[in-house]
């Protein structure tokens, strides 16, 4: 859970751990972690507000007459990287990003998932989440740069001697548990060198500020072990990709509202609102929660990644699953996102597609409690059952087709970050694979 810390004990907490640096650190459009390095004696200076930085320079930010941008630590992201030389230590900050005359940047993706939370609020409700967060430990080459090579077979919940990521693995949990992560789970996934660890469900803005920890945490503990961690969606062919799936909850005054004991489900209207709230919008919202041309080739068939927009109780197939716990413990599970997305967007997008179907009352169609895996396209077809964008460009021309998207963006970072995806995928079609190489070289 967030830490309260004041002004006078972040200082103190820099004097006392005989910390050197601190990293005040935000994230650009992409969900790429930025970092302004500071000494400690600059501290103060950093809790005035008082550094900035270029907004030409970053992804999705300002041009112009209007590129400066500063930095407001916030407090309760304090930590101490425990990983770090133990004289001299680092800390870092997580910071959100104000203009020059004193307002919040309304295109900084944290003040975007800020603003979204403030709206749930406003209805009453606090947005709970947990993400469950998978990633390939690959070797690396001779000088130190990534491969897609592993020695290991191992499949899922298998352990040492197959599983050779167990010893970095289990690093990663300690380290992160020294970090104040209440870790519920790691193991081995499906393919080989494929690996998932789970903490604990949160508040989302905390949640999305511990996605971006973790992943730092994890890449920076593998590369101790000669290892790289990659959490992009799917590094190698015929083996299944990686993916982030978040369960989310509603609270009002400390209760979960998706739980309602006398219906048949044990779902209020409230969780079946908020499922056809995210049905309802699951297209446009994915060029966010699946933000790469190669997200996309996670979500074929095949591979145990969704590809039909469809809900359940009872199996892991469709898009969207309400986990088997009830009470207090109900969750709705949306399971296409992949960790390459901006996790602060894609909660935004996802909390403001549930709210606004507990608004309008937004039924969703009946559940689907089959095999999804096992039907055909034809089949899905014949029920009505809608297919999740099948390309980056796909997904992007829905997104724009959406104006809540837009709403929840702002018009400045929704029109920067579909500019940027259409340049991505024009880039991509010019691309020569090594698969049309090994078709078509020789034989043509």
């Amino acid at each position: 859970m967030k830490k309260t810390y004041t002004r006078e004990d972040v200082i103190a907490e820099v004097q006392d751990k005989d910390v050197e640096f601190i990293r005040l650190q935000f994230t650009d459009m992409f969900g790429q972690l930025k970092n302004l390095a500071i000494t400690s004696s600059q501290l103060e200076r950093a809790l005035d507000n008082r550094f900035s930085f270029d907004g030409y320079a970053v992804n999705g930010f300002e041009n112009g007459e209007r590129s400066d941008m500063y930095l407001y630590p916030d407090y309760s992201t304090l930590e101490i990287f425990p990983w770090r030389p133990q004289q001299g230590k680092v800390a870092r900050l997580i910071c959100d990003v104000y203009t020059a005359d004193g307002k919040p940047y309304e295109a900084d993706p944290r003040y975007i998932l800020k603003r979204a939370i403030g709206h749930a609020a406003e209805l009453g409700y606090s947005f709970q989440v947990g993400p469950e967060c998978e990633f390939f430990l690959f070797h690396t080459d001779e000088n130190g740069l990534p491969t897609t090579l592993t020695h290991e077979q191992a499949g899922y919940l298998d352990l040492s001697p197959l599983d050779l990521g167990e010893n970095a693995r289990r690093d990663m949990v300690l380290t992160l548990e020294d970090m104040g992560f209440v870790i519920e789970a790691s193991h081995h996934e499906k393919a080989p060198a494929q690996h998932e660890i789970d903490f604990q469900y949160d508040e989302a803005l905390a949640t999305a500020d511990n996605i971006m920890t973790f992943k730092m945490s994890v890449k920076s503990i593998a590369k101790r072990h000669g290892l790289h961690a990659t959490f992009m969606p799917k590094p190698k062919y015929n083996e299944n990709g990686s993916g982030m799936h978040i369960n989310m909850s509603l609270f009002h005054d400390g209760k979960n509202i998706f739980a309602d004991e006398k219906d048949k489900m044990g779902l209020s209207r409230e969780a079946y609102y908020f499922i056809g709230g995210l049905m309802k919008h699951m297209k446009g919202i994915t060029a966010l929660t699946n933000p790469l041309v190669n997200s996309y080739k996670r979500l074929v068939p095949g591979y145990e990644a969704p590809v039909y927009i469809a809900w359940s109780t009872t199996n892991r197939s469709p898009l969207i699953q309400i986990s088997a716990g009830r009470g207090e413990a109900t969750k709705v599970e949306l399971r296409s996102p992949d960790s390459a997305a901006n996790p602060y967007l894609a909660l935004a997008v996802c909390l403001e597609a549930g709210l606004d179907g507990i608004q309008n009352k937004i039924m969703p169609p009946k559940s689907e409690d089959c095999n999804l895996f096992d039907i055909s396209l034809e089949e899905c077809h014949k029920k009505g059952i809608e297919v999740l964008p099948g390309t980056l460009y796909e997904a992007v021309q829905e997104m724009e087709k959406d104006p809540l998207i837009k709403k929840v963006l702002g018009e400045d970072l929704f029109t920067k970050y579909v500019d940027a995806k259409h340049a991505e995928w024009d880039e991509s079609k010019r691309q020569i694979t090594q698969w049309e190489l090994d078709q078509y070289l020789f034989r043509f």
